[in-house]
């Protein structure tokens, strides 16, 4: 079945995006739409725009548009691009009593991929008529998969300022949802700094042609396991992925799991108020794949404190003495109010050593590497959680400097 869909912009009319504070001051339902409709038009999946300018159409009016152009097939993706207000943070779907969740679930877990959390993706009944769908262009565009984003509550100062940083990044996860769901091959936008997946691929083999490691593939790529398909883009580090980079004003940073204003802060030697201040946040809360400007902050994150990885039976006291440092400055500088810890969160260990990371060449042992930095063997592998004498070509290691 070939698959058509019809973008609807929300609103319209002049200053249609201007909402409350004024944070938003253009027609993001707009852009939005624009950018998925160039990109389907390149994934070759046919489409058109209900409104593609500065004009203001009623519900009836869209609706009408898109029964002239496609019908009510239920080959028909009706995608309803909007923004919100009520001062949450994320976005929310809805879609059709008709249709499965398949679609809106693929949406948002793309959503929340490229850094925006999705508050909910659900149905909703009129609550006069229970049969009939509360939403008017969901309701009307009979047989359509119908679906409405709200990709932000833009009277929400943080929420705003995302989504002018990262609307075409919300709009890609829309485009590869879709392409996923019709049955398009998905290329991005940009394909430099992503891999393809060959039969055969494992993620250790990945991580060791790209000079990287499996922890960094998962984090920056946000995959559970370790399984792979053949043809799924892996997308690879880069200096900006997960780091700082100098601007004229600061540095910026990009959020992380397990991140807190205050962790950022000790990173960069400055203080939670002044990026609050700098970002015009009104809250400490935090999502991941935010953008924040670090205000003062030299382009390299104090020396000082390393990051660190938590891994199966660690502990706040293991860590500790791992990196000659004490439970209480480990949680101080994480802000953690408990000694529990999960798999995979990231810490910043403030120590007074020094250590630096070294990638396993070809030839290398742990006997080698030693030697080379003037420290044993023993201390390599307590620093790294090592069992075993094996080493992997890519792989990284802490060695006490």
């Amino acid at each position: 079945m070939a698959y058509k869909v019809a973008i609807d912009a929300a609103a319209g009319g002049s200053n249609s995006g201007a909402v409350g504070n004024g944070v938003v001051e253009k027609d993001y339902t707009l852009l939005i739409s624009r950018y998925i409709n160039d990109r389907l038009n390149t994934l070759g999946i046919e489409n058109f725009l209900v409104r593609d300018g500065d004009t203001t159409l009623s519900d009836e009016q869209r609706v009408n548009i898109i029964k002239n152009k496609y019908g009510t097939g239920n080959n028909i993706i009706v995608l309803s691009n909007r923004l919100n207000t009520g001062g949450l943070n994320g976005a929310e779907i809805m879609y059709p009593l008709r249709s499965n969740s398949r679609l809106s679930s693929s949406i948002a877990n793309n959503l929340e991929i490229a850094g925006q959390p999705v508050l909910k993706y659900y149905q909703l009944r009129n609550s006069g008529n229970t049969a009939l769908d509360d939403d008017y262009l969901i309701r009307n565009t009979a047989n359509n998969q119908t679906i409405a984003i709200d990709y932000a509550y833009v009277d929400n100062a943080s929420d705003a300022n995302f989504l002018k940083n990262n609307y075409e990044a919300l709009a890609e996860a829309v485009v590869k949802a879709i392409a996923d769901y019709v049955g398009v091959t998905y290329t991005p936008a940009d394909t430099e700094g992503y891999y393809v997946v060959k039969k055969g691929d494992t993620l250790w083999s990945i991580a060791s042609k790209n000079n990287t490691t499996v922890s960094e593939l998962k984090r920056i790529n946000n995959l559970a396991s370790n399984s792979l398909s053949i043809g799924q883009l892996i997308k690879l580090p880069t200096a900006e992925t997960g780091s700082n980079s100098g601007t004229g004003t600061g540095t910026t940073y990009t959020v992380q799991k397990g991140d807190t204003l205050y962790s950022i802060a000790q990173r960069y030697n400055t203080t939670v108020d002044s990026i609050k201040l700098a970002n015009n946040l009104t809250s400490n809360n935090l999502s991941i794949g935010q953008v924040l400007v670090i205000p003062g902050a030299t382009d390299i994150p104090n020396t000082n404190k390393i990051t660190y990885t938590v891994q199966k039976g660690d502990s706040l006291w293991a860590i500790a003495n791992k990196f000659d440092t004490t439970v209480d400055q480990i949680k101080l500088t994480n802000n953690l109010s408990s000694n529990n810890l999960s798999i995979g969160q990231i810490l910043i260990i403030p120590s007074s050593s020094s250590f630096i990371t070294y990638t396993v060449q070809k030839g290398d042992s742990l006997w080698v590497i030693a030697n080379k930095y003037n420290t044993t063997v023993d201390n390599i592998k307590k620093l790294n959680n090592l069992t075993t004498n094996n080493l992997s070509i890519g792989q990284k290691l802490l060695i006490p400097a």
